[in-house]
């Protein structure tokens, strides 16, 4: 693997933040451990037998701990929500997109380093120094897909349209690799490459190639007449009348970026099998939990799927996810094997602070705001 002197010399540095991951966990507290009586404040706003709800899981040492529901999966069959769930995951879905890719370079048939333009055939000429690595940490520069989509369509766009879509600009919006800027372009386009490479539909690969070895049984990258949620909750937004449907956008049908939709028990296994390298060496998780630097010497403060920062000194994982009808958040501390999940449906809320509130409640010292995306350039 070629992979560029500011990836190597950032994957060395964080060495010595991820040895020992799978074996410290001395800043959680273990007795007295918290339980239901301590978490179910922190969702109160979510536990009306009336709204939509909220699924939380917290992960330790492998191992789901507590795990909590509130409020309705679905409105008008007041189904309730619970832990088997499955919620749209939108951008917690790019973890997956790139463990797409990680496989496929594992296996010698992509390099980070490649540029988009020799592997996907119809990607823009103008983007033409575009790489892979780009792609994954939001680096590539490329346009906003959704820029071009106008507020009146109703078709909805796949992730083979936004290949046109993103050729409608004549330029990128800075150099490629010289800046950061959240891209859910770029995750639809690593969706393409791994259709291209991996020689099947992106849907199916990850069926075959993620969810399954991964243990994730139910877990699916959805597409509308061909594919069936179990235990589905839909999307809601409040107004002045309550709440409403806002299951769909003209955008939800692109998966790369957003379309999986797990449970909050699908997500123990896909944790564990990240922490066992089930799916991917020791070495390319690594890698995944690393953000390069840029080339003034800032972190980009993203790795592959994952936005990266330092909260106390402990190396914090995390991502947000917004789409409509839909708010997610997992916060992950690897060192302390320590993870916490929460999927809403609802549209308009914050969980990655609950998410933070709960984690609190394991770690000895509580965690440290800002999530990194709250102030990433076009993250919100």
């Amino acid at each position: 693997m070629n992979d560029s002197p500011l990836a190597t010399a950032a994957l060395i540095a964080a060495l010595a933040l991820l040895a020992g991951c799978t074996a410290a966990t001395s800043s959680v507290k273990t007795r007295p451990a918290p339980d239901a009586h301590t978490v179910d404040p922190i969702f109160a706003a979510y536990g009306s037998p009336e709204g939509p709800g909220a699924s939380v899981v917290v992960i330790h040492e492998g191992q789901a701990v507590l795990s909590r529901a509130y409020g309705l999966a679905e409105l008008p069959e007041h189904t309730p929500a619970t832990p088997k769930t499955h919620y749209r995951l939108a951008s917690l879905s790019k973890q997956f997109t790139a463990m797409a890719i990680m496989r496929l370079a594992e296996e010698g048939k992509l390099r980070y380093d490649d540029r988009v333009v020799d592997v996907l055939p119809g990607f823009p000429a103008h983007a033409s120094e575009v790489r892979i690595r780009h792609l994954l940490n939001h680096t590539s520069g490329i346009w906003d897909y959704e820029a071009f989509v106008p507020a009146t369509q109703t078709v909805q766009v796949k992730d083979r349209d936004v290949l046109e879509l993103v050729s409608r600009a004549e330029r990128t919006y800075f150099p490629p690799g010289t800046a950061v800027r959240y891209s859910n372009s770029g995750y639809a386009v690593l969706a393409l490459i791994v259709e291209q490479v991996g020689g099947m539909p992106f849907a199916r690969f990850l069926h075959e190639r993620v969810f399954t070895p991964a243990g994730l049984r139910s877990t699916v990258a959805h597409e509308e007449g061909r594919s069936t949620v179990p235990q589905r909750a839909y999307g809601y937004v409040a107004d002045t009348q309550g709440f409403r449907p806002r299951d769909q956008s003209s955008t939800s049908a692109v998966l790369g970026d957003g379309g999986i939709y797990s449970s909050v028990e699908e997500l123990v296994a896909w944790d564990r099998a990240l922490d066992t390298h089930a799916l991917v060496g020791e070495a390319t998780q690594r890698l995944a939990w690393t953000a390069p630097p840029l080339p003034d010497g800032t972190s980009s403060r993203y790795g592959f799927g994952w936005f990266i920062d330092e909260d106390g000194g402990r190396l914090r994982l995390s991502h947000h996810g917004e789409t409509s009808g839909f708010t997610n958040a997992i916060v992950k501390y690897p060192q302390q094997r320590l993870t916490v999940i929460v999927l809403t449906n609802r549209a308009g809320e914050e969980p990655w602070r609950l998410a933070q509130q709960v984690a609190d409640l394991w770690l000895e010292t509580p965690g440290t705001p800002p999530w990194p995306f709250e102030t990433f350039p076009n993250a919100r």
